[in-house]
């Protein structure tokens, strides 16, 4: 039954016009997931990765920089719908800070680096077939963003959601749409090489990339980790940081004992009898942030050496094939990490980098945050923390998962969180003008729709 399935698979991919590279990748996830692989990782398969070289220890010439950073194109993951937070557009899109949204700022970030550092730096945006119009509309009014005849964006490939008895593509009449999922992050590789945008770039002059997720704002151009990732000769490197309690969803990098190479291991990919390792601060000492740098050279000869497929580690993913109806035909999505890269390189390596480096925006709560008083950002778009301590925000889902109801209960501004180490939100509150969190703040539910008046201090009590 699923050789049939995956016959129908490739022939529903090629009428879509999705690139015969992607097929090729998908046929050989395919016949991992009709053998019943699970891409578990084991913990008895690992030794987990303690000694990590620290960017504060690294020592690199201005001129270094400078040169590594002249060789380097910047790619932002910016395929994802901000669907969690109720969005129906590219979450990019979103107002971060006084109006500005993730766009404006990344895009503040680069042209602010190469005036700095007089580089050509392009960015392009691996977009999805969701996102693309909304972001290049954006994008327009950023003329100077162009670098010569480099495109802005690429677009990450498509793939048929499978039904879970049969694994065959999936119907859906109501919404066709929704009968194809992107195949994760790890699909950038597969789409650069496809798309031809791989041979484009090293055409270009271009020897490095950096790449990261678009809602990441602490992953602003560093030609610093460029100098460092240029001099070291490696093929590909991950920044981590190290771990908190705060970090125990996080995937991290391990040690594989059958090959001494270095791999990614999330997750959904940790057995359920052994999370209790995964999450251990300090037997794995530090996250991946997914900020990613590889040489283009590099992957291009591997690329070829395996002609088109990487080979990375399979994630089985089981949804419905409407995500908001549990009732509909339960489904099986093929992904792979773009993390997961660092195990097809040898001499792949990792460096520890500051924890500003790390600033996702995945809920309302680090929204919340950042666009508090706990967060000032320069000129150059850069965010820097006001305090040592940033301020952990957690707020009631019931009235702030989404955008909309965000806006409308701190319609007046975020609250002051400067001296702020928890806030705690139960309840319907909506924040007025100038109000100020002190310490450990908890507000208990009343049960009604609640108001915090203007100029309110709120403040730890014992």
């Amino acid at each position: 039954m699923s050789e049939s399935g995956l016959q129908a698979a490739q022939n529903k991919m090629r009428q879509a016009g999705v690139n015969e590279a992607a097929v090729k990748v998908f046929t050989h996830y395919y016949h991992q997931l009709e053998a019943g692989t699970t891409g578990l990782i084991p913990e008895e398969t690992i030794s987990p990765l303690t000694q990590v070289q620290s960017l504060q220890e690294v020592e690199v010439s201005p001129a270094a920089e400078r040169e590594a950073l002249a060789k380097t194109v910047m790619i932002k993951l910016n395929g994802g719908l901000g669907t969690s937070m109720g969005m129906d557009r590219a979450k990019t899109l979103l107002p971060v800070r006084n109006g500005d949204t993730f766009l404006d700022i990344i895009v503040r970030q680069v042209l602010s680096a190469r005036e700095r550092y007089g580089v050509r730096l392009p960015l392009i945006f691996m977009d999805s077939f969701r996102t693309q119009a909304d972001t290049l509309a954006a994008l327009a009014k950023y003329p100077q963003l162009v670098v010569d005849d480099l495109p802005l964006d690429f677009v990450q490939n498509q793939e048929p959601k499978l039904r879970a008895d049969d694994l065959s593509p999936v119907s859906y009449p109501q919404d066709p749409s929704l009968e194809w999922c992107p195949p994760g992050h790890g699909d950038i590789y597969t789409a650069l090489y496809g798309s031809g945008l791989l041979d484009k770039l090293i055409d270009a002059g271009f020897q490095y990339a950096t790449t990261a997720n678009a809602d990441n704002l602490g992953s602003a151009p560093s030609a610093k980790v460029a100098g460092w990732f240029a001099s070291s000769g490696a093929p590909y490197a991950a920044e981590v940081c190290e771990r908190t309690l705060a970090d125990v969803k996080g995937g991290h990098l391990a040690v594989r004992n059958s090959d001494g190479r270095i791999i990614l291991r999330d997750t959904a990919q940790t057995p359920s009898d052994q999370m209790h390792y995964f999450t251990d601060q300090y037997r794995h000492p530090y996250f991946h942030t997914n900020n990613l740098w590889f040489d283009l050279l590099a992957l291009r000869e591997v690329l070829r050496q395996r002609d088109g497929v990487l080979g990375l580690p399979l994630i089985r993913n089981a949804k419905t094939v409407n995500p908001a109806d549990s009732t509909s035909t339960p489904v099986v999505q093929i992904e792979c990490a773009m993390g997961a890269a660092i195990e097809a390189f040898e001499g792949a390596s990792a460096i520890e980098v500051p924890r500003s480096r790390f600033l996702p925006v995945k809920t309302t709560n680090d929204l919340m945050v950042l666009r508090s008083d706990a967060y000032e950002i320069d000129d150059g778009g850069q965010l820097h923390a006001t305090v040592d301590q940033v301020c952990v925000a957690e707020l009631d889902p019931r009235y702030y998962k989404t955008i909309h109801q965000f806006e409308q209960r701190i319609s007046k501004g975020a609250p002051s969180l400067r001296q702020a180490q928890h806030l705690v939100v139960h309840g319907d509150w909506t924040f007025g003008a100038d109000v100020v969190i002190k310490g450990e703040v908890t507000l208990a539910d009343a049960g009604v729709a609640s108001q915090v008046p203007d100029g309110t201090l709120l403040e730890q009590t014992n």
